[in-house]
């Protein structure tokens, strides 16, 4: 196909103020589209991919047409724009922004927090880090787990500071534990605590413990504490350093906390002209429900959605999506798991079945499309039992229902989500990082090891994609096609082998079926015509190195709608440079 300039413009809407055309020849472009898995060279023309093909079929495309050849890319390999399909930019943000201290490395821009495996090691950088400053302004710190750094309790954090407020975040994000001072600086008392259904029971007054529901009878309070103005704009700013050093083009909120002075710093953060992503949104049907009933929920619903109207800037809410939670955080061991734990602690609900039943009937039958946090094998089974009721009362022929985590299931479970046409997004981290800890304290290796089965999904055909969850994995979409193809643990042995995928798999989970989950796979996802440009750009192949590699393949940076984003030239504009708010 050869066009004239007047043929081109009448089928394009070329005029006057059209931007050139730009024709990028690489050494090779991977479009995660199975039709044309790969091509010599992209045409772009503003915002939008025009083709993608041999550098033959690109000037014969364009034929008379006007274009500009950039060489930027000659010897670099471009893919789709890496999309991370769920992470959390205000939990992110305050944890980039705070003391780290977990169980493994934390490499942030400017910074490495080396990890803490052992309870004295953890407790003798904790109780340094509080002491290193003088003064009895509030201390935080993000990363502990009982199962590497043992026991915490506010007798233990009274110890090393009976005056300075101090706030330990569990890796789960999921749970606070809080010395006396910071329990009297936010003026809780366990009176307080007491009376308030299943949420008082997920405190533990003595210990100074808040979990899951528990939380919500404490951080009115402790939010403002933490999230300070200050604080809150640096996290953001070390976000999007971290998100486009690792090749990010797009991620999404499900369950979006924004209030206006939260979406005011997005605004400014996350919208501004230098941020080279799409920051999407899913409205919270736990916060949205418990705040107005169901009888308020979707007038409040649509007016959440209309902060940030979809199709409207960087910034958009998905219309007519919805997060629900099912049962307790995974890194927390608060699953719900059908045989139990192995030392004989017990998993929570975040919604009760009950609950959850409702909601997801209340926008099922609304029309929305549901994204439901689940852990635990017996949490799926109670999601499965409701999506197989909706869908028998009032069948839907694409609902693409979300299975959000999804660390624990059987090879049964995983068969029914195929036959309900409903699609998984996991976190591939959860074996890394968690599967040989598990093998020793609650699971047994059998189902610590098998967690995050891959492998069965794609069996299924079932449509799936991997999020970090940020800041439960590193928001790094390479790396975690990289864990999810090679189970690699910290310590080095190979979780569940059986549960690996291969390359093209891992590449689409981050690209075009992230994309499909989130129902935007007409414009992100793969290189095709009439697509956004967002592209992410590599030094190697990632086809051509051994899959125990992947993760260390070069980012040279990302095009974002039609506009070059190299790493360092972003990184140079000093965005999240300064430090000083990191207490």
């Amino acid at each position: 196909m050869c066009m004239s300039s007047d043929a081109f413009a009448e089928h394009f809407g070329a005029n006057s103020a059209t931007p050139e055309i730009v024709v990028y020849p690489a050494a090779k472009v991977i479009t995660m589209e199975r039709s044309k898995p790969q091509s010599e060279a992209v045409a772009v023309r503003g915002k939008q991919i025009l083709l993608a093909g041999t550098q033959a079929e690109v000037q014969a495309f364009l034929g008379e047409v006007p274009y500009r050849v950039d060489k930027t890319f000659a010897a670099k390999v471009i893919l789709p724009g890496f999309i991370d399909q769920h992470l959390h930019p205000l939990l992110g943000a305050l944890t980039l922004a705070v003391e780290v201290i977990a169980p493994e490395d934390w490499i942030v821009p400017g910074k490495v927090w080396r990890k803490a495996v052992e309870p004295v090691e953890y407790l003798a950088r904790l109780r340094e880090a509080i002491q290193s400053e003088k003064g009895d302004d509030w201390f935080f710190t993000w990363g502990y787990h009982q199962f590497f750094h043992g026991p915490l309790d506010r007798q233990t954090l009274d110890s090393i500071s009976g005056v300075r407020p101090v706030a330990v975040w569990h890796r789960s994000c999921h749970e606070f534990y809080l010395n006396t001072a910071a329990l009297n600086a936010l003026g809780l008392t366990e009176s307080a605590t007491q009376g308030k259904g299943a949420w008082s029971k997920q405190v533990d007054w003595d210990k100074g413990h808040f979990y899951e529901g528990g939380l919500n009878l404490c951080m009115a309070q402790l939010l403002p504490k933490l999230a300070t103005p200050e604080r809150f704009a640096f996290g953001l700013k070390q976000m999007v350093r971290m998100l486009h050093q690792n090749g990010v083009t797009a991620f999404n909120e499900p369950g979006a906390l924004i209030t206006p002075p939260i979406f005011k710093l997005y605004q400014q953060i996350l919208g501004a002209d230098e941020t080279p992503f799409y920051s999407f949104f899913i409205a919270d049907g736990r916060g949205i429900v418990d705040r107005v009933g169901l009888e308020g929920a979707l007038a409040e619903t649509e007016k959440t959605i209309a902060l940030a109207p979809p199709g409207n800037g960087k910034i958009q809410f998905f219309d007519r999506q919805i997060k629900l939670f099912c049962d307790g955080a995974i890194i927390s061991q608060l699953m719900q798991m059908k045989d139990g734990y192995t030392d004989g602690h017990h998993g929570e609900w975040i919604l009760t079945p009950e609950e959850l039943e409702r909601r997801a009937s209340f926008y099922w039958n609304a029309g929305y499309q549901i994204h439901t946090h689940v852990n635990g094998d017996e949490g799926l089974e109670v999601l499965l039992t409701i999506l197989e009721k909706l869908m028998r009362d009032a069948p839907r022929a694409d609902s693409r229902s979300v299975i959000v985590h999804f660390a624990n299931s059987s090879e049964e479970q995983i068969a029914r989500i195929a036959r309900l046409g409903a699609i998984v997004s996991s976190n591939p981290y959860y074996p890394v990082g968690f599967a040989n800890k598990y093998s020793q304290i609650g699971l047994g290796p059998e189902r610590a090891q098998s967690m995050v089965r891959s492998a069965s999904v794609v069996k299924h055909s079932i449509p799936y994609s991997f999020h970090s969850d940020l800041p439960m994995a590193p928001s790094s979409p390479l790396y975690l096609a990289w864990c999810g193809i090679n189970r690699i643990t910290n310590e080095g042995n190979v979780a569940g082998p059986d549960q690996r995928i291969d390359v093209e798999m891992g590449l689409r989970a981050i690209t075009i079926e992230a994309a499909y989950s989130w129902r935007r796979e007409d414009t992100l996802g793969s290189i095709a015509p009439g697509k956004i440009a967002n592209f992410t750009v590599l030094e190697q192949d990632p086809y051509a190195v051994a899959p125990q590699r992947l993760k260390d393949i070069a980012i040279w940076g990302t095009v974002f709608e039609g506009r070059l984003f190299p790493i360092t030239e972003l990184h140079a504009n000093g965005a999240g440079a300064s430090p000083a708010a990191n207490r």
